[in-house]
């Protein structure tokens, strides 16, 4: 039998990034966290934990988090069907895009997630990635760019978010003079979201432009706009993020009719209980632009 005081050591271990801060989240010692684990790896007879150079689990580790999901979401409906059985608030942890956070993601989940009492723990990652998180058992769903569903999950399409290369018109002034050309390619600042985010890659091919070019980093979405807003560059924004800034002419795209089609993606563990289930219903009816 597994003993799920291991297995939750495991999965904070993860969710926080390391021991010391999982010890604090569980009111243990960092010492005790690690023997907790250790005690898991003798059980298994198998690491459940690379710790070098970065921690992550093995692919016995991915199993028993995947398995920890799910049960933890299979509780809920049997303590609705049981009353007294006494259980934490359910808490779902999603991967999901922070373009997607800052726009739709609220409302459409608003309304469920209050009438069910759930809570949310939310990962952001960039679209193209989410996936890895799912795959790694570190969340019970994600939303991406990625249409390949994993093994034992389900994926869904919802639609696409659409993005514009906007910056203000005093920056298309002096860095677009002459329109998008690979000379202002090379010179204007754009702004990328991370590491990641290849976004602004795929609108400078589509330009036919495949050279270096300088950027800002910018890990918020807020910022990302704030950014743009103050003339420090230019850079792939949704466009429902910036309608009204549109049609004010605050912004402004600097490749007049170029936009790019990001298609997302909702993916989550089959047999994971309704309370994912009354959200996926929630999700399959947002309409994206």
């Amino acid at each position: 039998m597994l003993d799920y005081k291991l297995l939750e050591a495991l999965a904070t271990v993860m969710e926080c990034g390391g021991f010391e801060r999982a010890g604090e989240a569980l009111g243990l010692s960092q010492s005790a966290v690690s023997q907790r684990i250790r005690a898991l790896e003798i059980r298994l007879g198998q690491p459940v934990l690379v710790r070098h150079p970065t921690l992550a689990p093995t692919p016995a580790g991915q199993r028993l988090l995947n398995h920890l999901q799910q049960v933890r979401l299979l509780e809920r409906d049997l303590s609705t069907a049981l009353p007294t059985l006494e259980t934490a608030s359910p808490r779902l942890r999603i991967a999901l895009n922070a373009d997607s956070l800052v726009t739709w993601w609220a409302t459409a989940i608003g309304d469920y997630c209050r009438q069910a009492g759930a809570l949310l723990d939310l990962v952001i990652e960039d679209q193209d990635v989410g996936l890895k998180r799912l795959r790694d058992g570190d969340v019970a769903a994600c939303l991406c760019a990625n249409p390949q569903p994993i093994a034992g999950a389900r994926c869904i399409p919802l639609g696409r978010m659409t993005y514009l290369p906007l910056a203000t018109p005093d920056y298309i002034d002096r860095h677009f003079p002459d329109g998008p050309g690979e000379a202002a390619f090379r010179h204007a600042p754009a702004i990328i979201y991370g590491p990641h985010d290849q976004l602004q890659h795929r609108f400078l091919a589509r330009c036919g432009y495949h050279g270096p070019f300088p950027y800002h980093l910018c890990p918020s979405s807020e910022g990302f706009l704030r950014l743009a807003r103050a003339g420090l560059g230019y850079g792939m924004i949704p466009r429902m993020q910036v309608e009204e800034r549109l049609a004010t002419g605050e912004l402004a795209s600097v490749a007049p009719g170029e936009v790019l089609e990001v298609p997302l993606y909702w993916h989550f563990w089959r047999h994971s209980g309704s309370l994912l289930a009354g959200l996926t219903t929630q999700l399959e009816a947002v309409e994206l632009s």
